[in-house]
């Protein structure tokens, strides 16, 4: 159903999927969906809002499903409008230009769609915009107990951070610091041998001089005699060492200066340290507590001029980043959902998501879906997920890289290999996102394949000095002569890797 500006319609469904849909092209910026649920038109705080970087909402039902190319490009969002919680009255539903302003755009709409059926509840398709970088498309609104939705149209020309501030949200827009440069790779050999050989793991890295060392254990000083009656209180620490407090209702004296004071016992006064020394935080709902975080809406885009991030200067030290790639092309079918999926329309294209990997201790092997598809929670701390042959799937594949054993990586070479469906790259346009926990996404774009390389390389993660970096690789790679089935081997002699390889049956 297509809706004027203004107009509302009934929801008769129990769970929506909303796309924002337009058209790509040579010019056109990107665009990201996002919610905002609100009470009396405001967020009750910052975990009400739904976009790239906040991807669902803590009550579950609502979320955001990600993007996927093709000549209509979408950003989905996804509503269970039975788990919204009761006091939510309204879901926005707004759109943001990222690298332009939506005159750019042709044949802008937004539409929700019954997940089960696939029927479409309503559309309104956005016209006339200027100078806007933001807009309200529409939202989801209760009535009497049911859900309508009605077509909005109001454009910002304050972007994302403008909208999201006007209902509430506390916005940190403050750019990304520059990406950081890493060392570039080995060169590739002018053509791979034709049998590889072995290589063995070069020895783990002699330790920095400027890495930590712990310091000797301190001992507890011996105890001394005391007259009858009195309390014991241990002599003074040398400077530097911790000093244990003392029985209840007994004076502390002040530490040396620069050494650390532990918290009173609840309850007790604490008087302020010395300047210099560190104070640990009052408790939460106390005076002086550090207020929550404002939402980061910031991206980075890694390009063949700033190629590289640190991942750690991120703030990426944890958790599980999830590898995402998105692409279009004239061999390339319609996307499906999700994060890396193979689309297949009678001859599509099927592609694998593969990587190389080095631990720290001189282990290595691939991960990619002929073989090993790895682990998450024990080495190498890297699983791919799923074979998605039909692009049918709903989260299509991941492949997920688990932070929390940052020191225990040397590095991982991330790469797409076509498996049917195409002779090679040319003529696709790929987009790869790293999505890391507590960190901006990390994009990078290659679209300038122009041999019949069969593999992608798309990015080179490395630990230098401690700090994982990103490195944009955008590099194609030719298979050996004569061996179009053998592109993983190319791939790895391109890169030292140095594995060794046998011959596969391939996929039935």
């Amino acid at each position: 159903m297509t809706m004027q500006k203004g107009a509302n319609v009934p929801v008769p469904v129990t769970a929506v999927r909303v796309e924002l849909g337009w058209q790509a092209g040579p010019g056109v910026p990107d665009a990201d969906a996002s919610a905002l649920l609100l009470v009396d038109g405001k967020v009750r705080s910052d975990d009400d809002f739904v976009f790239y970087n906040q991807p669902a909402h803590p009550s579950g039902a609502v979320w955001h499903e990600g993007k996927q190319q093709g000549p209509t490009v979408l950003d989905t969002l996804s509503a269970d409008l039975g788990r919204v919680e009761p006091q939510i009255e309204r879901i926005v539903i707004a759109a943001s230009a990222d690298g332009g302003t939506f005159a750019q755009f042709q044949g802008l709409y937004v539409r929700l769609v019954d997940p089960t059926s696939g029927a479409e509840v309503a559309r309104f398709d956005s016209t006339g915009a200027t100078t806007e970088t933001a807009f309200v498309l529409g939202e989801l609104y209760r009535r009497q107990g049911a859900w309508k939705f009605r077509a909005v149209g109001q454009g910002y020309d304050s972007g994302l951070a403008g909208l999201a501030t006007d209902y509430g949200i506390s916005v940190d827009d403050t750019p990304p610091p520059p990406p950081q440069q890493a060392a570039p790779p080995p060169p590739a050999p002018a053509q791979p041998p034709a049998q590889p050989q072995y290589a063995p793991p070069p020895p783990p890295p002699a330790p920095s001089p400027q890495q930590f060392t712990p310091p000797p254990a301190q001992q507890y000083p011996p105890a001394q005699p005391y007259p009858p009656g009195q309390q014991y209180a241990p002599p003074p620490a040398p400077p530097g060492q911790y000093t244990p407090p003392p029985p209840p209702g007994q004076y502390t004296p002040p530490p040396p200066p620069g050494q650390y004071t532990p918290p009173p016992p609840p309850g007790q006064y604490a008087p302020p340290p010395p300047p210099g020394q560190y104070a640990p935080p009052p408790p939460p709902g106390q005076p002086g507590q550090p207020g929550p975080q404002p939402v980061s809406l910031s991206k980075i885009s890694l390009t063949k001029d700033a190629p590289a991030v640190s991942l750690t200067k991120q703030g990426a030290t944890s958790g599980n980043m999830r590898v995402n790639l998105n692409w279009t092309g004239m061999q390339a079918a319609p996307p499906a959902k999700g994060f890396f999926g193979k689309r297949r329309s009678g001859g599509g294209l099927d592609l694998d998501l593969c990587c190389l990997w080095e631990l720290t201790d001189g282990s290595k092997g691939i991960i990619h879906a002929l073989g090993d598809f790895g682990a998450l929670n024990q080495p190498p701390f890297i699983q791919l997920d799923k074979d998605d042959r039909t692009g049918g799937s709903a989260t299509g594949e991941n492949l997920t890289i688990n932070l929390d054993h940052t020191a225990r990586f040397r590095r991982i070479l991330v790469f797409a290999e076509i498996y049917d469906g195409a002779q090679d790259f040319r003529g696709v346009d790929a987009t790869a996102t790293l999505f890391p926990v507590g960190s901006p996404p990390i994009e990078m774009s290659m679209n300038d394949c122009f041999d019949a390389s069969r593999d992608a390389v798309l990015a080179l993660i490395e630990n230098v000095n401690g700090e994982l970096v990103v490195r944009r690789e955008g590099r194609f790679i030719l298979p050996p002569p004569g061996r179009p089935r053998w592109g993983k081997m190319a791939v790895d002699n391109a890169y030292g890797w140095g594995l060794e390889w046998v011959g596969t049956r391939g996929k039935s």
